[in-house]
């Protein structure tokens, strides 16, 4: 509520009262840390307009236009695309994506009827529903993270052999969907939604529909989600508007559905009461003039205004506040606390109303809190929520003031019968100024609830209303999570879950529209209907239905009852909490709803909790008897990169197609240009678009996209998703594009028979590490997918693909495969023998393969590519012809190729590698290959050895001389004599150093520079560690394995100072020679 009484306490206590007794659902507009949230968001938006007129270099996206390469081969629509067309060389989105989603869907592959097709099919179902979006909108980056989520889950299970149903659907959206055709019609006709007969206007709704309402679809497909079509679910389709009056008439029947009077969050521009979720709050810092539709001026906010009652028959006044004088002819009461001293002589006493003449009882009420305003709290039950609470423990009448079209009723006097309610409140002012009862005016920092459809101000109203009983469902579902029935992922939700379930109030359903379910009620005229004071109403799947309980509850022949069907219509999430069943058939017992329900998992926003999750429990397992699903798996909200919730009213929300094909920034500012924004909005939104896409968005792909959004951890902080990132997952794409391209060439060139994996048996070092990192990497994927950490399993993958197998084991094998360094190919080496060439290319192949798979629910364009052209090459012909129907890779099936002992191992061969680079670039050796000594324990020198071939090629030497000392210190020469003295020095470990001989011309001084500054750096962070280690808490304190890093950590330090410090010395005294 926007004024002083609505108090912590009065708060408090209306809480309490709705679990003891039911009454309306309404919206809490109660005070927020105001100021707080003002300078958050002044402080963005600050930082969006700080360099309005600078560059927009510098933290912009930068990018170069790619090459695009059109698909053009003859592929009817449907047919699978032809991949024997000459191999692209880059990666074009345009390109890959083209043809396959057509193929996908004609062949069926996303039905769960192809399971009983699949040779590792499993007995077990994997179901679960799309958040029907609404239909008159467009997916955003929060719908396309919720897709790429759901997909990647859903073609998980698929490959992995489960019967997998996916049911797409859309939201007949009432609110929504009628704003956007009334101001269509008005604009097209001039007429208002009233100048229409009801079906006609209804008929124009489902033109608009008809045309409009694939829009979502087309983008789903776009985002490559693998949705059953043929079971595709519209919320006012015929059957699940069956559903809907099943379960409206199911809950009368049993009490949990009843009509009452209560308070409502009303829209005066629609005449409708509205859900919470259409309520959006405007924080005010203080006095704001706003736009209100139906006003030609603005209006005053942000006020708070007191005016004086005058206690009747005492010389004395008691003095509120409000931020709505207009209200204040609905006062029926003043309310004070029992123990606030300044009131204590009026308690029992009446307040004279100024302008009816009404005696206003003061009361005495512990909820009203002293520290708040003057502690006096005017009393409007009609018009205030907490005040309704206090109107029923006191007895008081509700007397309404303002009528559904936002006019003042008759109730106000002639003088305001009529008037609009912000035009009625100067007027009010006005008058208590000239009866000089008016006592001040000043800025009130407040939160204004605003209707998110019509941009109209909310309006709470007492009207009646069919209501949900909700306290005995949500008991049901909070002991549902309490008993692990229902698992909420993550767990932290679950307070969230018990917390607002357990102080649930009762969920007005009725919405005062034309488009949506219309509520299947009627109310009953009897014969002799004169004197009827109370509203009768009897409900049923059919009029006759109602008709015949209406006879039988009157005892009246069917044809003596007249019935007139309730013009309303049944809120949006009434309908949409049905979605887990009603998609599925019910209230039929179909085959569907027998094998699917309950759904497996509910993956959705963490901003649904309320409005959609919870209510889907209750009715769920109310109307069913069981759960809607098992599992609830939440997700971050997206934000922009400026930590903003991506919202139409702030103009910076990304359609994901304009990242999938790129988009200019004319075209991203002419959209923001077409949305119904603030002056001052537009101004930062259109900013913050030249600011982050000066030349535009770059065309990323569906696959970087996706793989981008499922990259960050959903179940923590909101994802701050920035295209930046986006363009980087598209490099990612091009490294895989051009991997392709040597596997193939490799493949053909070399005419290699690759056998199965389960025979081919790598015999190098390096082969055995590369298919030891695959088989781990198949583990972290397993673990990570039954964990829902989507964001682990993109990152295992990704090192895998790049930094193993690409930087390391391709750079590697890429002599050998390639034969461009001969002096690698003719080396006596065994490992460079024809067995060693033959099985590099079949654990190259297979590492390629087995990646694809496991990328494939995440970016399943590209890998369907190029697995497709992988194919020839494969050693049997696959089991299916696409690869997302391909078993999904486990660790069990390499179980062969876990090598543990090469992985341990190779961590020092890669410390190795990368210190000796960095003695090459250091003495700016850029061709030839020197030779190199390492120094180091035996168990080293033996890794060292064994890994030879690897070292030399990827650090880019002739050779690596091995020399290591034995238990007594005796210098053990393994390949040769000891490294020169004026050699260059790099620490790989405490016990383990290179050696790499000065060359000729090397630039000793800026050695003696590089080395004295990295000693710079050495000393404090020794130091640092020191102190750690020496302080007196330390052993006792700190467990003996941090202990024991800790002092590996620092014989390392110690170690690597001292070679630079004797580097120092000798570069010093060649100095001083020269």
């Amino acid at each position: 509520m926007w004024r002083t009484g609505t108090g912590p306490s009065l708060r408090r206590a209306a809480r309490l009262c709705s679990s003891t007794q039911p009454k309306a659902s309404h919206t809490n507009f109660t005070a927020r840390p105001h100021a707080e949230k003002q300078r958050r968001r002044r402080v963005r938006e600050e930082g969006i307009l700080s360099s309005q007129h600078g560059s927009a270099e510098g933290k912009a996206v930068k990018w170069s236009e790619k090459q695009k390469i059109a698909y053009t081969g003859p592929t009817p629509p449907g047919a699978k695309k032809d991949t024997s067309l000459p191999f692209p060389s880059c990666y074009s989105p345009e390109y890959v994506e083209s043809s396959w989603y057509q193929w996908w869907e004609k062949e069926g592959f996303f039905s769960p009827e192809q399971h009983e097709r699949l040779p590792h099919a499993v007995d077990q179902t994997f179901s679960l529903c799309i958040p029907p979006p609404n239909v008159t909108g467009t997916l955003h980056l929060g719908h396309a993270l919720t897709v790429a989520v759901e997909d990647a889950l859903v073609r998980w299970r698929r490959m992995q052999g489960c019967r997998v149903l996916w049911v797409p659907g859309c939201d007949h959206a009432g609110i929504a969907t009628q704003t956007v055709v009334e101001r269509r019609l008005l604009r097209q006709t001039g007429r208002h939604r009233r100048d229409f007969k009801r079906d006609e206007f209804l008929e124009e709704v489902w033109k608009w529909k008809n045309e409009k309402g694939d829009e979502i679809y087309h983008q789903l497909r776009k985002l490559g989600a693998s949705l059953d079509w043929s079971r595709a679910c519209f919320t006012m389709d015929p059957g699940f508007s069956r559903a809907v009056t099943a379960a409206f008439v199911r809950l009368c029947d049993s009490g949990l559905i009843y009509r009452s009077e209560g308070l409502v969050s009303w829209s005066c521009a629609l005449e409708s009461a509205i859900s919470d979720i259409e309520v959006d709050s405007k924080e005010l810092s203080g006095r704001t003039m706003l736009s209100v539709p139906g006003y030609e001026n603005e209006i005053e906010f942000g006020t708070m205004l007191s005016f004086a009652y005058p206690v009747e028959g005492h010389d004395t006044e008691v003095v509120v506040s409000t931020t709505r004088p207009e209200t204040m002819l609905g006062d029926v009461a003043i309310a004070v606390h029992p123990d606030d001293p300044r009131y204590q002589t009026v308690h029992g006493k009446h307040c004279r109303h100024p302008f009816t003449d009404r005696l206003l009882p003061i009361i005495t009420d512990s909820m009203v809190d002293v520290e708040l305003g003057t502690g006096a709290v005017k009393v409007t039950p009609a018009h205030d929520h907490t005040d309704f609470v206090l109107s029923q423990r006191h007895s008081l009448p509700r007397l309404t003031v303002i009528a559904g079209d936002g006019t003042m009723t008759g109730s106000c006097g002639q003088w305001l019968e009529g008037v609009k309610r912000f035009d009625a409140r100067q007027l009010v002012v006005e008058a208590l100024v000239e009866k000089r009862l008016f006592r001040g005016r000043k800025d009130h920092a407040m939160s204004l609830p605003i209707c998110s459809r019509s941009g109209d101000i909310i309006e709470p109203l007492l009207k009646n209303q069919w209501f949900v009983r909700c306290d005995e469902m949500a008991k049901k579902a909070v002991q549902a999570v309490e008993e692990r029935r229902l698992e909420i992922i993550p767990e932290y939700y679950t307070k969230t879950w018990k917390n607002w379930l357990s102080n649930i109030s009762d969920w007005c359903i009725s919405r005062q529209l034309w488009w949506g379910h219309q509520i299947p009620a009627y109310k009953v005229m009897l014969p002799n209907y004169e004197g009827q004071q109370e509203e009768q109403w009897v409900w049923g799947h059919s009029e006759d239905e109602a008709r015949q309980k209406a006879a039988v509850k009157y005892g009246l022949k069917p044809d003596a009852v007249t019935l007139t069907r309730d013009p309303d219509v049944l809120d949006t999430w009434f309908s949409s909490a049905l979605f887990p069943f009603a998609m599925l058939g019910w209230p039929d017992q179909t085959a569907d709803l027998q094998q699917f329900y309950p759904n497996s998992v509910l993956e959705t926003g963490s901003d649904l909790i309320f409005f959609w999750v919870a209510r889907m429990v209750m009715l769920g397992t109310e109307l069913t008897g069981q759960l809607p699903f098992k599992q609830v798996l939440f997700h971050s909200l997206v934000r922009d990169k400026y930590g903003r919730k991506m919202s139409k009213s702030l103009g910076n929300v990304i359609d994901p197609l304009d990242i999938i094909h790129g988009v200019t920034l004319e075209t991203l500012q002419g959209k923001v240009k077409e949305g119904n924004l603030d002056p001052r909005e537009q101004l930062v939104a259109m900013e913050a678009q030249r600011k982050d896409f000066p030349v535009g968005i770059p065309e990323c792909g569906t696959d970087a996209l996706r793989f981008a959004l499922c990259s960050h951890k959903m179940q923590g902080e909101d994802i701050s998703l920035s295209v930046s990132q986006v363009l980087s997952c598209r490099h990612f794409c091009n490294k895989m594009w051009q991997t392709l391209r040597f596997t193939l060439g490799v493949l053909s060139e070399n005419r290699a028979t690759v056998e199965t994996i389960a025979k081919t048996a790598p015999l190098s070092s390096m082969d055995r590490w590369i298919c030891s990192r695959l088989h781990s990497t198949v583990g972290q994927c397993e673990q990570a997918f039954d964990a829902y950490e989507l964001h682990t399993v993109t990152s295992a993958l990704y090192s895998f693909w790049v930094h193993s197998l690409c930087d390391i084991y391709m750079e590697y094998i890429k002599p050998l495969l390639t034969q461009q360094d001969q002096e690698a190919v003719l080396t006596t080496d065994a490992e460079h023998s024809g067995d060693v060439r033959q099985a590099a290319i079949a654990v190259l192949y297979h590492c390629v393969s087995v990646s694809l798979a496991l990328l494939s629910p995440f970016m399943p364009f590209i890998t369907e590519e190029l697995w497709q052209r992988l194919q020839p090459f494969a050693p049997e012909a696959a089991a299916q012809t696409s690869l997302c129907l391909q078993p999904y890779p486990h660790s069990a099936q390499l179980a062969h190729w876990h090598f543990a002992e090469e992985e341990r191992g190779f961590l020092l061969v890669q410390e190795v590698i990368r210190v000796a680079r960095s003695l090459r670039a250091q003495c700016g050796i850029t061709k030839a290959k020197p030779d190199m000594w390492a120094v180091c324990s035996p168990s080293q020198a033996e890794v060292l050895l064994r890994f030879g071939s690897a070292i030399r090629t990827l650090s880019r030497i002739s050779a690596l001389h091995i020399c290591c000392s034995d238990t007594n210190g005796i210098p053990l020469s393994v390949h040769s004599t000891s490294p020169p003295k004026t050699s260059l020095v790099g620490v790989v470990d405490h016990t383990c150093q290179l050696h790499l001989h000065f060359q000729s011309g090397m630039n000793i001084e800026k050695q003696i520079v590089q080395l004295s500054q990295r000693r710079d750096r050495l000393v404090p962070k020794l130091d640092e560690i020191l102190a750690r280690v020496q302080s007196p808490s330390y052993l006792t304190k700190v467990p003996s394995h941090i202990r024991e890093q800790m002092d590996s950590k620092v014989s390392a330090l110690e170690q690597e100072l001292k070679t630079v410090e004797d580097q120092l010395k000798l570069l010093q005294e060649m100095q001083t020679a020269e």
